[in-house]
């Protein structure tokens, strides 16, 4: 969209105004490449207009692609460009924490969306070993109710078919409770408190849940 003004917010909202565009940007910034790891951040967007925004990004020069070695495909990285516009994103975030969140529907609530973000905020470092398994078992949904993170040193695997490994620890909740504590809207104890969620496992597991699972940036 052109505005045919010279302000400066009017030319930075011609290159990143466009529906979806900011939210591919969140996806580049929290780490996803690839084609197919950007689609499943998304959400509901089709493919083919992913197509169309990354090539509108890259004319931009906000991002660029380098082809997958030995495979087919591209991955997607933000030029400097585009990092810079890390502060934006933050703040918009915040600003959505603020004044945007008061009402958040049933059909918002993503499961999907939920687990990858959940994967992405793990740090294996403050993990137990090589190896720990955490299975989410969300109890108001009938499909896609059960999730398995699999972390074996620095790789973290997001599964929906049970890995056949003893799990470490154990989540019993909801979509909505799981996505508020991660988001910063309640804590893990007050969940516990009001029977919303049941966690079993070590106690250098439970005791202190956000030391190894980090809540939102925005939280």
């Amino acid at each position: 969209m052109k505005y045919n003004q010279f302000c400066p917010v009017a030319k930075a909202t011609e290159l990143l105004g466009d529906k979806w565009t900011f939210l591919i940007m969140r996806e580049l910034l929290s780490g996803g490449c690839r084609f197919n790891e950007l689609l499943k951040g998304l959400g509901n967007i089709s493919p083919s207009l992913l197509t169309a925004r990354l090539r509108s990004l890259e004319k931009a020069e906000i991002i660029e692609r380098e082809k997958i070695k030995g495979q087919q495909g591209f991955e997607y990285y933000l030029t400097t460009a585009g990092k810079k516009a890390l502060p934006i994103i933050q703040a918009l975030g915040k600003w959505g924490m603020d004044w945007a969140r008061d009402q958040i529907s049933d059909d918002e609530l993503d499961v999907e969306l939920l687990m990858l973000h959940l994967g992405r905020s793990i740090n294996p470092e403050k993990l137990i070993g090589d190896e720990t398994v955490i299975h989410f078992k969300f109890n108001d949904i009938k499909k896609l109710k059960d999730w398995w993170i699999v972390v074996e040193n620095d790789k973290i695997d997001i599964c929906l078919d049970d890995p056949g490994k003893e799990v470490d620890v154990w989540f019993n909740i909801d979509v909505r409770t799981m996505m508020e504590v991660w988001m910063g809207d309640q804590t893990y104890k007050s969940a516990i408190n009001s029977n919303k969620l049941k966690i079993v496992g070590s106690t250098r597991l439970t005791k202190d849940v956000t030391k190894w699972l980090s809540n939102s940036d925005f939280a």
